[in-house]
């Protein structure tokens, strides 16, 4: 059975179940190559009727105008032409058409949102579109005729083809096939082992899974393609998707298109039916937690969208208790401004915000400090469809209770009951990337019990984070216990929020530990010790990005001192980020810049090619700030609970290759750690506890490293040879190894060693500092190895030899500062196979098994050629390298011979190559001379010339009668073969006694049909 399904579950089966799927949910189905039509439009014009149907109030010159509109984008840019369709797709098309002698107006919509079944859903396969090229997508899905959704899937059993070869054909189709993409709100990839969804900006690691149906995320570590597809392509969830959960994040110079992940289109719609029960009850909504990292702006964006349809344009007052998070969220709701169709507003003061509110009927999103409350207890509106969103719900920042000065008997009334006095009637909800203490009862009574909660493990399970490793450095400084247990015991910053008498105190307090942590010579080691582990383990981990949190103004400015003095030339490499003050001393205000200044520095550190690397921070950039190559966070501050877990938190974003973040400790924040930590979920302790590199990642790398150790430990070389001064050695170490990897008795152990060499590779990423000169000297060995076994192994047939060695020379240099060249097999140029002294220096190697893959990959790269476009050499050729192979696979030849028989069939080719050029014919011609003058005996019968001359007529003919897909057509084949057999009759082709070179030649031109449409 098993068999079976591989011989026969190809990609035209998976795209018949995806198919299946989609009918099942109620889609009509069609096959592309049936569907009559104009192939250089991408509509599906017969379901564009549904559109008079869906406005049958309105005038058929209007929805007319409306169709025109909806097709004419003018020569703007494929990002602002698909920003345009799913404004008019959410919101309709507002149109001006003049009729009966007057100028009219009115809205035309696209899509019933209220009636589901008065659309018109429909799912077409093998789409052909003509533009700058052909292309065919997979799946095709149409709502009212507009191509929303395009799948390119990939075959279950083929392993050089999967979800990332879907992705590079979809970045190809939107080149070649760009006005397709004009009405597109997401795509799809998908293999069958992995099915993910994007959109036209996202890069490959964002397109994300769909990984419930029903907004249960606890046991999907993976999700099969049938949750991903009846998860999306429900027909009531497909159009809640489309309406509320896709949207452009616009910043004036770029914008990114953004599609609602599985976890916030679940969440989103529990609160918002927490939302409506609230404002019927007591107004407490509850708390939304989900991780950090996570997307809980853009949650509450959609949030806000919702609501704003459902109880028909609703007030939010979005709270936070920072001016800088107010900037940073108020900056992400204006991105979403088209998204949610008006502009949102900061108040610049309580009387300000009380002007945006007093007497408002409907709309605004308003942005406010905890702060402007508390100047008045004037109610603002008693309307009970105001939403009050606060951003990270915490104790610290809200309290309803009342406390009187007992110096001075005044009354202090907590900022949570000031808001409730200010807005009685509102509702209120709170967004937070951590939990909310067991013991924090307040938050509570304010907000209620938890929404929806994404934890840290599920994050990273489903790619939206990655994990966050810690390492102490505070022995490496000096930093003895005592100072630990003095700033554990005077340190407390949730008392910079608490009463004045413990505000008094703890002022007093932090001046003391300002003079500690802030003395010249623990500073001095500090910076050197910084300087040290970025240099040797992290300055090339993805962008070399890494942030720097200073206990204090004070503090930063002086390490960035110290630091330019220890390296001059890094003046444009580490900057300070953090707010000024009128009274700074000028060299501080230098340093520190305006405000444009640090804007500019936000640019340049979000920049991965940019010089600028390393932020030193003290409290700017800790929240809400992202940098998703972001890798490496220094930490001399002592930071506590929320506060701690949001900061580390900048280090936890998805990147290409970014295996995790890195904290770094020089201030004893485990204990810490440990007690935010326990807050999080059962699985999230389980799961990440324990952070420690010591713990975790490094004996991880000696497991791998023993692996790896194992798997080699029989391919004939000591490994001391490595560890030397001698680049030659180690460059035949490399090849040696390779060598033994890639004889065909060892294919088992080079899957094996793939695997664990890669983790291997992540394991060493996290924990570099621990490991030993020795240790790292291995790993690059290692991989090394691995680098050049995957080039070996290449997905598109080709292989650059100084691509190869130059990658494992920035490797080695990299991982043991190595300046010497490793010149793998000692050649410099690009790859031919056409190349006589290529193949000399090839056969000439000493790792013969090496040398037969190179030619392996650049044969096989040569027959996949011909299988696409000349039947006669393909098959010549195949049968040829498979009986070498044959040979070689069971010791019948040696590796000297199978690499001699290899070079003659490389001459061959080279031969068959330049076969045209003496016959005068392009590449085309000749895959058709090849089949016309196959048969043995036919130079008997017909020239060279005669033979040239029936096949450039031949040609010819075909060019002229193709249409388009004429190779799914059978009434199109039988034209084709028609016009081939009256061609070769006029030549008396073939002879009597060759009747199946016909066949042959028939053949050849369905390839050519099939290959050229």
């Amino acid at each position: 059975m098993e068999l079976v399904f591989i011989s026969f579950y190809n990609e035209d089966a998976y795209e018949e179940t995806v198919i299946d799927i989609l009918k099942d949910l109620g889609y009509t189905y069609y096959n592309g190559y049936e569907v009559e039509r104009d192939y250089n439009n991408p509509l599906f014009v017969d379901d564009l009727s549904n559109i008079y149907t869906i406005n049958n109030d309105a005038s058929n010159l209007a929805i007319e105008t409306a169709i025109k509109a909806a097709q004419d984008f003018g020569r703007d840019s494929l990002k602002t032409k698909n920003d345009k369709f799913m404004d008019y797709l959410q919101n309709g098309i507002s149109v001006n058409y003049w009729e009966d002698g007057e100028d009219k107006s009115t809205l035309i919509k696209l899509v019933d949102w209220e009636n589901i079944d008065n659309n018109i859903f429909t799912v077409i396969n093998q789409w052909t579109f003509i533009e700058k090229e052909t292309k065919r997508p997979d799946v095709v899905v149409f709502l009212n005729g507009f191509p929303v959704v395009v799948m390119e899937l990939k075959s279950p059993v083929r392993e050089d083809a999967d979800v990332s070869d879907a992705y590079n054909q979809l970045q190809k189709y939107m080149q070649v096939i760009p006005s397709l993409f004009n009405y597109n709100a997401f795509c799809v990839m998908s293999d069958m082992a992995k099915s993910k969804a994007g959109t036209i900006t996202s890069p490959e690691d964002r397109f994300m899974e769909w990984k419930s149906t029903d907004g249960s995320y606890e046991t999907t570590q993976w999700a099969d393609y049938h949750t991903f597809f009846e998860g999306m392509f429900d027909k009531t969830r497909f159009m809640d998707i489309l309406k509320n959960f896709i949207l452009f994040s616009e910043d004036g110079k770029d914008s990114f298109k953004i599609l609602g992940a599985y976890h916030q289109y679940f969440a989103v719609n529990k609160a918002v039916s927490s939302t409506l029960e609230a404002i019927k009850t007591d107004g407490r909504a509850g708390v939304f937690w989900h991780t950090q990292g996570s997307g809980k702006s853009l949650s509450m964006v959609f949030y806000a969208k919702k609501l704003q349809q459902i109880l028909n344009s609703p007030t939010f007052v979005i709270v936070t208790d920072r001016n800088d998070l107010d900037q940073q969220l108020f900056t992400q709701f204006a991105r979403c401004s088209n998204f949610l169709r008006q502009n949102p507003i900061q108040a610049e003061s309580r009387k300000h915000l009380t002007e945006l509110l007093n007497n408002r009927q409907a709309n605004g999103i308003f942005f406010t400090t905890m702060q402007k409350f508390e100047e008045s207890t004037d109610v603002l509106t008693n309307r009970r469809d105001v939403i009050v969103i606060s951003d990270e719900a915490h104790r610290s920042q809200y309290g309803l209770e009342e406390t009187v000065d007992s110096k001075t008997g005044k009354i202090k009334i907590g900022a949570a009951r000031r808001i409730r006095n200010a807005l009685p009637n509102a509702t209120y909800i709170g967004f937070t990337g951590t939990p909310i203490s067991r013991a924090d009862k307040s938050t509570r009574e304010v907000f209620g019990n938890y929404i929806d909660i994404y934890d840290m493990t599920q994050a990273v399970e489903d790619g939206a984070t990655v994990p966050i490793h810690y390492e102490s450095r505070v022995a490496q400084i000096g930093l003895d216990e005592d100072v630990l247990a003095e700033i554990d015991e005077r340190y407390d910053e949730l008392a910079l929020e608490a009463e004045d008498y413990a505000i008094q105190k703890s002022k007093k307090q932090l001046s003391k530990m300002e003079m500690l942590l802030g003395d010249s010579v623990i500073l001095d080691d500090i910076c050197k010790d910084i300087i040290n582990h970025y240099e040797e383990n992290r300055e090339f981990e993805l962008s070399g990005k890494a942030m720097i949190v200073a206990y204090s103004r004070s503090v930063a400015i002086n390490m960035y001192k110290k630091i330019l003095e220890l390296r001059p030339e890094w003046s444009e490499k580490v900057k300070v980020v953090m707010s000024g003050d009128n009274r700074d001393p000028p060299e501080w205000q230098e340093i520190i810049g305006t405000d444009s200044y640090k804007k500019d520095l936000e640019r340049k550190f979000k920049d991965d090619n940019d010089p600028m690397k390393i932020a030193i921070v003290v409290d700017m950039w800790l929240t809400g700030f992202d940098v998703p190559s972001l890798a490496t966070m220094y930490i001399y501050r002592p930071m506590k609970g929320h506060n701690l877990m949001q900061a580390i938190a900048r280090v936890n974003r998805v990147f290409e290759g970014k295996e995790g973040g890195l904290i770094v400790d020089y201030i004893g924040i485990a204990s810490a750690l440990r007690q935010a930590m326990s807050e999080y979920t059962d699985r999230d302790n389980k799961n990440y506890g324990d952070m420690d590199i010591a713990r975790y990642a490094y004996p991880k790398f000696h497991e791998h490293l023993a692996d790896c150790e194992e798997l080699l430990k029989n391919f004939g070389y000591e490994y001391k040879e490595f560890f030397g001064d001698d680049n030659s050695k180690r460059s035949k170490m490399i090849s040696t190894a390779v060598n033994y990897l890639q004889n065909p008795h060892n294919e088992d152990t080079k899957t094996e060693y793939l695997k664990k060499s890669l983790l291997l590779k992540k394991a060493l990423s996290l924990c570099r500092s621990k490991a030993t000169y020795h240790e790292r000297l291995e790993a690059a060995f290692f991989e090394s190895v691995r680098s050049v076994v995957v080039k070996l192994e290449p997905r598109d047939g080709k292989l650059s030899v100084k691509e190869i060695n130059e990658q494992i020379t920035e490797l080695l240099h990299r991982s043991i500062k190595s300046e010497g060249v490793i010149n793998v097999l000692d050649i410099g140029q690009e790859v031919s196979l056409f190349d006589p002294q290529f193949l000399e220096k090839v056969a000439a190697m000493k790792e013969k098994d090496f040398a037969i893959k190179i030619l392996e990959n650049l044969l096989n790269d040569q027959i996949r050629t011909y299988a696409r476009t000349d039947l006669v050499k393909s098959e010549e050729f195949s049968s040829m390298f498979k009986r070498i192979k044959d040979k070689y696979i069971k010791d019948n030849l040696t590796s000297i011979e199978v690499i001699n028989e290899l070079i003659d069939m490389a001459k061959k080719i080279r031969e068959a190559h330049e076969e045209g050029n003496d016959l005068g014919l392009t590449t085309e011609e000749l895959a058709f001379y090849h089949a016309i003058s196959l048969p043995e005996n036919i130079h008997d019968f017909y020239d060279d010339k005669t033979l040239v001359l029936i096949t450039q007529e031949l040609t010819e003919s075909l060019r002229a009668s193709r249409t388009i897909d004429w190779q799914k057509k059978e009434k199109a084949r039988a034209n084709m073969r028609r016009i081939v057999k009256r061609l070769l009759r006029k030549y008396d082709y073939p002879p009597k006694q060759m009747q199946e070179a016909l066949d042959k030649v028939l053949a050849q031109c369905e390839l050519w049909a099939d290959e050229a449409a």
